[in-house]
């Protein structure tokens, strides 16, 4: 009789529990939804199940039919059709993703946990009509990623019921279902729901495998700093028109944030869009407020490259002087040396060199000073043609450097052996010459240039080797030709050297039949 009683007890609970499954069932399956996904040319692609997991549209389905969409929609359980805006992340591994829906306001579930050996319930999806929940029970949950569950159910669910939400006696989504291999097995699985509604968007999100596989754009970050950072990995990794529609939506996004707008304008240059690009500098700076230094140097950074590179297209509002007011502007900010930088950059364009020079001589005193602030110096000094105080200026660059020399020291070095040749201080240029060679060993180009050098003074031994290197690494550099066959004719051997210098000219070399002529007698 005892017996009896608790089977009796037991059989009126599983029916009282079932009842009030029933009863919850009637809203939550005002969540549930059914995801279709299509090709660029409308074909479907795949479909699921799905729930809504917040009144905001976010919702989490299978990952399985957004690879290789194009566009997908949402029917809720009215039957109404909603697009898929944005994808928020995805799992490929756990076959789940979670996306935002143009829905207004619609009924969310939240989440929660199960133990194993606990009632659980499949809530299928339809269509204005009360849905019949499938129940089953927990045999096991296993974690994973720490806190996160995947569960085995003895509980039989259909291929078409796949990301359908799996609930618990509180009416919490616990897992979306996957169901068996095996339609007729009484085994079914499903993956933890939480895990799913924890997926989110960061700065790395358009590297991420499986969402590259999606073409459904990507949702903004809510963290300022990782939207910042796809928005700036964007610009690399994404086709043109996808990154000026995450450009638009970032400035939706963050409207009061200079950075949306300061992407834009650039992107409006590129177009020869001039005067959007200005409105849209002239919001930067609004929103920007009194902390607008970095605005104002992004605003007189834009007009210079524009100056400087599409000047065949003018905008009356933008020039050079336009350029550095803004220039002047961040500096009055914010007295930032890469303010003063670039004013220097922008008077050198105005080829006003001696009020550029003055700028270089300045920061070589702070903490710009580096090999580059010295370059730009002797430039100044070179447009002056004072090749005096140019090498100078060389000199200091060139002292910035210990030895050996690194491969950033290269470009140094040649400046500084082409100045010192002009200047006639030979060994000097032939140094830098032998240590540019050492740091770019498989450079043809700078052992023609080496062994011009040491032609120059007679050094014909140590060139015709320089000139023998540029050959063994370039067969068919007319240089190397030309360089050997004017070594041989000046040691005397001609025949040798009118057979490379024909080489030479049959290679193109422009300075060859100025050779021929001078050796041919």
């Amino acid at each position: 009789m005892k017996i009896l009683r608790i089977a009796i007890t037991w059989l009126l609970m599983g029916t009282v529990l079932s009842s009030w499954a029933q009863a919850w069932s009637k809203k939550a399956a005002q969540a549930v939804f059914t995801l279709k996904t299509f090709k660029s040319d409308g074909t479907l692609l795949g479909s699921a199940n799905g729930v809504f997991v917040s009144e905001n549209g976010e919702a989490v389905s299978c990952f399985t039919p957004f690879r290789g969409a194009d566009r997908a929609v949402v029917i809720d359980a009215q039957g109404k059709e909603w697009p898929v805006e944005t994808m928020i992340g995805a799992s490929d591994m756990y076959d789940v993703a979670k996306f935002k829906v143009a829905a207004k306001k619609p009924t969310a579930l939240v989440t929660g946990t199960v133990a194993s050996g606990a009632a659980v319930w499949l809530l299928p999806y339809s269509v204005k009509k009360d849905p019949v929940c499938v129940s089953g029970t927990v045999s096991k949950a296993e974690q994973f990623q720490g806190s996160y569950n995947y569960y085995t159910l003895t509980l039989q669910a259909q291929e078409q019921q796949q990301g359908c939400p799996i609930l618990n006696e509180e009416g919490q989504v616990v897992g979306l279902a996957q169901a068996a291999a095996d339609q007729n097995s009484a085994t079914s699985y499903a993956v933890s729901a939480p895990f799913a509604v924890s997926l989110h968007t960061n700065g790395l999100s358009m590297s991420d495998a499986a969402l590259k596989t999606v073409h459904i754009p990507l949702a903004i970050p809510d963290k300022y700093d990782d939207a910042l950072l796809a928005l700036f990995m964007g610009a690399s990794g994404m086709n043109a028109q996808q990154y000026a529609d995450y450009v638009n939506r970032f400035i939706a996004h963050y409207p009061n944030a200079t950075d949306g707008y300061v992407y834009r304008a650039r992107l409006e240059v590129a177009a020869n869009e001039f005067a959007k690009a200005d409105e849209d500098m002239k919001k930067a700076v609004k929103v920007a407020e009194t902390k607008d230094d970095d605005v104002h140097y992004q605003y007189a950074q834009l007009i210079y490259q524009k100056e400087l590179l599409q000047s065949d297209h003018p905008y009356a509002e933008w020039s050079l002087q336009r350029a550095l007011e803004e220039s002047k502007l961040a500096y009055a900010s914010n007295p930032q040396p890469v303010y003063r930088l670039q004013q220097a950059q922008i008077l050198y364009s105005q080829k006003q060199y001696d009020e550029a020079y003055a700028v270089y001589e300045e920061l070589s005193k702070g903490d710009l000073r580096g090999p580059d602030i010295f370059l730009a110096a002797a430039q100044c000094k070179l447009q002056k043609d004072d090749k005096r105080a140019a090498i100078a200026q060389l000199d200091s660059a060139m002292s910035t450097f210990s030895r050996p020399y690194v491969k950033t020291a290269a470009p140094y070095l040649r400046a500084h052996a082409q100045l010192s040749m002009e200047l006639r201080r030979y060994q000097l240029a032939i140094n830098d010459m032998n240590d540019l060679v050492a740091l770019e060993p498989n450079s043809a180009e700078l052992w023609a240039e080496k062994a011009s050098y040491e032609l120059r003074v007679n050094l014909f031994n140590e060139a015709l080797k320089s000139a023998q290197e540029v050959l063994r690494l370039d067969p068919q550099s007319s240089d190397g030709y030309l360089m050997t066959g004017i070594v041989q004719c000046q040691k005397g051997n001609k025949q040798e050297g009118m057979q490379n210098l024909r080489k030479a000219q049959s290679l193109g070399n422009p300075q060859a039949d100025t050779f021929l002529q001078k050796y041919k007698d």
